[in-house]
C-alpha cells in the first residue's frame, strides 16, 4: 500500500532549485565571488578554445600527411595513374569539410574568451573603454543558449585562404605535371582520363571545381567572426 510518504517522494522538488537560485544571486551580488568565479570560468574557457585548436591542428596535419603520402605514390613511377589524384582532391574535400564545424566550435569558444578579456580584464586596467554594458547579462545569455558566432561560408572562406587553397594548389599542380611532364610519351588528354570518361571531361570538372572553391574563399564578405589578429574589422558578439 503506497503511503502519503512514498507519494510525496515522487513528487517533483522545488527546493532545489530555488537553493541554486538564491546561492547564484548571492555570487553576483558578491564582487569578490564573482570575480573568482569569472576568473575560474575563464581559465576552463582558454581550455576549451585550446582544445579545439587542437583538433583543428590535428585535422590539418592529418590531411597534409595523406596528400604528401598520395603524391609520393602518384609521382613516383610513370605507370602510376593520374587519375588517382583526384581521389587527393576528394580526400581534401572531407578533411575540410571536418575542419569547418571545428573552426566554428572554436570560434565559439574563442569568442567567449575574448568577450571575458574585453569586459573584465580590460576594464579592470582601464575602466574607461567599456565594450558592453551588458556585458554579464549577454553571456549569460550564451551559455544557456550556446550559439555559433561565425557562419559555414565564413569557417569555409577562413580554412581555404589559410590552409586549404594551398593544399589543393599543390594537388592542381602535381596532376598538371603528371599529365604532362611525367608522361610525355603519353597525350595529356589519354593521361588524365579516368575509366569510362574522357581526360576532356576530367579536364573540365577538375577546373569547374577550382574555380567554384576559388570563388566561394575569395567573394567578399562582411566578417562575423570574432577576433581583431586578421587585418579586418571585427564581428561583434552575438547572442541569438
Amino acid at each position: 500500500m503506497t503511503t502519503d510518504d512514498d507519494l510525496s517522494d515522487e513528487r517533483p522538488d522545488h527546493d532545489d532549485e530555488e537553493v541554486a537560485a538564491e546561492v547564484a544571486a548571492e555570487v553576483a551580488d558578491d564582487t569578490d565571488a564573482l570575480l573568482q568565479l569569472v576568473s575560474d570560468y575563464y581559465r576552463g574557457a582558454v581550455n576549451q578554445a585550446n582544445n579545439s585548436q587542437n583538433r583543428i591542428d590535428q585535422t590539418t596535419n592529418w590531411a597534409i600527411t595523406l596528400i604528401a603520402a598520395l603524391l609520393s605514390v602518384v609521382l613516383s613511377s610513370p605507370d602510376v595513374p593520374a587519375y588517382l589524384l583526384l581521389v587527393g582532391v576528394v580526400v581534401l574535400c572531407v578533411f575540410l569539410t571536418f575542419e569547418v564545424r571545428r573552426y566554428r566550435f572554436f570560434d565559439l569558444y574563442r569568442s567567449r574568451v575574448r568577450f571575458v578579456e574585453e569586459n573584465v580584464y580590460a576594464n579592470a586596467l582601464d575602466p574607461s573603454g567599456v565594450e558592453h554594458a551588458r556585458w554579464r547579462e549577454d553571456l549569460g545569455s550564451d551559455l544557456r543558449n550556446p550559439t555559433f558566432k561565425v557562419t559555414t561560408r565564413e569557417a569555409f572562406t577562413r580554412r581555404v585562404r589559410r590552409i586549404y587553397g594551398l593544399l589543393f594548389a599543390v594537388v592542381g599542380v602535381a596532376w598538371v605535371a603528371k599529365a604532362t611532364l611525367f608522361t610525355p610519351e603519353t597525350e595529356w588528354v589519354e593521361s588524365i582520363g579516368v575509366p569510362g570518361v574522357s581526360g576532356v571531361v576530367v579536364a573540365a570538372v577538375f577546373a569547374a571545381f577550382y574555380v567554384a572553391v576559388a570563388a566561394v574563399a575569395l567573394w567578399p564578405s562582411e566578417r562575423e567572426a570574432k577576433g581583431e589578429i586578421h587585418e579586418s574589422e571585427p564581428g561583434k558578439w552575438k547572442s541569438e
